[in-house]
């Protein structure tokens, strides 16, 4: 999940289009690119970002790529925002990828000044552009698809209901809320392709989670005051005291490993999460979602899935690949009645 949520409050546009369509992708660490080669040469590298920076269908480049590419852009007023817009990107055909349909002005991005500084990735394809679509996340295969209008899952395909924000067109914000359990637990959270980590040595010792040159990975995040209950409530799960240190040397966070982790009827594990402060989601995320969320599930999690995100429909499929079983009957038995049913507070 990148820092900046940038227009978040503005639906997302367009809708799934008449053909399944491959997008040019490349994973690195457990993070999904697009990256699309362009007419006059080059690349835009874009992190797929759920949780990502975006709105109105657009998504968002950054300032610095817009320049290095020559990319043409205007001016467009929106509301009472004035933005920079690129009207369209142009791409060698089958390199790169379909812009939104009736976004405002007529355009395909947004320009930030930051969104891509010091990552080197040029922006992020978020909440803003994903809403709309069918996307399958092919994690075992590395590629990425936005399907075709007439998608259907597959009969091994598990269901899990998305929560997301609603407006008169659907989606309000793009962010959705993906619900799993731990220790019988209804447990709610952002679902973040993007959740990014940086362990230290010793939480890479721990968590044997693959990083790029730069040390960068995946991960999913937890709420101090969740990591505190279950750590109370199971000593015995590991937790690396200062095992990531995203935010730089002296703000090392911790890490805690959950040993088993239920996801639309699917039971995988350990999981690592990293820890965030409560305010970051209580008060920060979950404005942006229909319940409150204590943290992100990340590709930590999904790498064990083709995971099929159906905005349309506010509906997750998973596919178990490698590493996950199906829940044990009374677990989910019990697990319903453990959820009451109610709003989760």
């Amino acid at each position: 999940m990148m820092s900046l949520l940038l227009l978040a409050a503005l639906a997302g546009h367009g809708s799934a289009g008449a053909s399944r369509y491959l997008m040019p992708t490349v994973y690195e660490a457990g993070h999904v690119y697009v990256d699309g080669t362009l007419r006059g040469g080059g690349h835009l590298k874009l992190l797929v970002d759920s949780g990502g920076a975006g709105g109105s269908g657009w998504y968002v480049v950054d300032a610095a790529a817009v320049r290095r590419l020559g990319l043409a852009t205007a001016s467009c007023t929106l509301g009472e925002a004035h933005l920079n817009v690129i009207r369209s990107v142009p791409f060698v055909p089958g390199k790169g990828w379909p812009a939104s349909r009736h976004t405002p002005c007529d355009s395909a991005a947004l320009v930030s000044t930051s969104i891509g500084r010091g990552t080197g990735v040029d922006g992020t394809l978020g909440a803003g552009y994903l809403p709309g679509h069918v996307w399958t996340f092919d994690y075992p295969g590395q590629r990425l698809w936005r399907e075709a209008a007439d998608w259907k899952p597959r009969s091994d395909a598990h269901r899990t209901t998305l929560g997301h924000v609603r407006n008169g067109h659907g989606w309000a914000t793009g962010f959705p809320r993906l619900r799993i359990r731990v220790d019988g637990r209804p447990l709610d959270l952002l679902l973040d392709t993007g959740a990014t980590g940086k362990p230290t040595a010793a939480g890479k010792r721990a968590s044997h989670e693959p990083t790029t040159a730069q040390g960068i990975g995946v991960t999913s995040y937890i709420v101090s005051s969740v990591l505190e209950r279950w750590h109370r409530e199971h000593p015995d799960w590991r937790v690396v005291a200062d095992g990531d240190d995203l935010f730089g040397p002296g703000h090392a966070t911790r890490m805690i490993e959950v040993p088993e982790v239920d996801v639309a009827g699917w039971r995988v594990g350990p999981v690592w999460f990293t820890e965030r402060a409560d305010v970051n989601f209580h008060q920060g995320i979950s404005q942006y979602t229909d319940r409150r969320v204590d943290g992100s599930a990340g590709a930590n999690l999904f790498r064990h899935f083709v995971m099929t995100l159906d905005y349309p429909h506010g509906a997750a499929w998973f596919r178990c690949m490698r590493g996950c079983r199906p829940v044990p009957s009374h677990a989910s038995a019990s697990s319903v009645k453990a959820s009451g049913g109610g709003r989760k507070s």
